[in-house]
């Protein structure tokens, strides 16, 4: 672990107003964050809304994007026949399929230069969902500035290209034009480097689908045009003894130092949980522990002039869910910090991480950059 210097929760759901009437704020989390020219930083928040439910007892609803240039959201209704399996967050159907009962969007959100005080929230949706991009929502945003130009990629959920990664590019990240999907479904954690490398762009990014020889992990990927992603290669980052990490992604883009290109990752690992009643057979009382999912943060150290050889890593998570604003609101049973930002403070002697907590709030927390390069050891 590190030591923290200052944090705070910056946005939670009160401070956020729904799209309508229809709607209540289910989550505020996950921000892309970039640092502008005047010093101001600037994240791009999603916006988790679910229908608030109603007395209709013959359909279910699920909400999707329906405009073709404007945020636009229309609500499909299915009946109640057709769904095999019903949770707060989805419906099942026979054929196996899903809908969501919520939708994402993106809100920006300026800071002043020390990432700490809100300057302004836009009142509107300002990144949202397009009949041919991300008409089931938009998720996790991660913002990258290569010379003048700032690139999000985001996670775009659509009926036809289920759960892929697009990108869109800014010349001032406020307007945006959407470039489409780069990496194909399963794909998310998509984070792009700073600057080109041996004249290529370079990805991190976590192709996810059936698994059966390995568990969900780091791959790397280069570019000539940021449309065409080729080379690809696993980073097998090497594990602790005594953490069983379900899976790893990418958090923020990384950042250069001078040891190393920086790279702060999630890790997710099971933790027992406080024993509860089940019920009982012929008067003996069952009690089962249920599992605790957490979502830690790791981080790596990656060779400046050959960013997939691996330098250095830290041997156990750095920052862990401990605070009670770090569980998880859609499932009780999960603790989350989810690094999606990471941009050094002004002295440049420290960083600050904009993180997703407990699927519910953004936090800023500050570190010594150094504390956390101090904490990795060499592979």
């Amino acid at each position: 672990m590190i030591k923290i210097k200052n944090e705070r929760v910056l946005l939670t759901t009160k401070d956020i107003n729904p799209s309508s009437k229809l709607f209540m704020v289910l989550g505020v989390f996950n921000p892309g964050a970039v640092r502008l020219p005047n010093g101001d930083i600037v994240l791009y928040v999603r916006v988790v809304e679910r229908l608030i439910k109603d007395k209709d007892y013959k359909y279910y609803y699920s909400p999707r994007f329906a405009g073709k240039n404007d945020f636009s959201i229309k609500i499909d209704k299915f009946g109640k026949e057709s769904v095999v399996e019903k949770t707060d967050i989805s419906l099942i159907f026979k054929d196996g399929t899903k809908r969501l009962t919520f939708i994402s969007y993106f809100k920006r959100v300026i800071l002043d230069k020390t990432g700490f005080k809100i300057k302004s929230v836009d009142k509107k949706p300002s990144f949202f969902g397009l009949l041919w991009d991300g008409e089931l929502g938009v998720e996790d945003p991660r913002i990258t500035k290569i010379n003048k130009l700032y690139i999000m990629t985001y996670v775009s959920l659509s009926r036809t290209t289920n759960i892929s990664t697009s990108y869109a590019i800014s010349n001032d990240c406020l307007r945006w034009r959407r470039e489409g999907v780069i990496f194909v479904e399963q794909n998310k954690d998509v984070v792009l480097f700073p600057e080109r490398v041996n004249n290529e762009y370079i990805a991190f990014n976590r192709p996810e689908s059936a698994f059966q020889f390995s568990l969900p992990h780091i791959w790397i990927s280069y570019s000539k045009n940021l449309k065409f992603w080729g080379k690809a290669a696993p980073i097998k980052l090497p594990e602790k003894k005594g953490f069983n990490y379900v899976r790893v992604g990418a958090g923020p883009p990384p950042i250069r130092t001078k040891k190393g290109w920086l790279l702060l990752y999630h890790v997710v690992s099971e933790h027992k949980g406080e024993k509860s009643f089940i019920g009982n057979i012929k008067n003996i009382f069952i009690h089962k522990a249920k599992k605790i999912i957490h979502y830690s943060v790791e981080a790596a150290l990656f060779d400046l002039k050959n960013p997939k050889k691996l330098i250095a890593k830290s041997e156990s998570p750095i920052l862990t869910p401990v605070k009670d604003y770090e569980k998880g609101t859609f499932m009780n049973n999960i603790r989350v910090i989810f690094p999606t930002g990471l941009i050094l403070d002004e002295s440049e002697e420290d960083v600050l991480i904009f993180s997703g907590g407990g699927d519910t709030v953004v936090t800023v927390k500050k570190v010594c950059l150094n504390d956390i390069l101090g904490c990795l050891k060499k592979v």
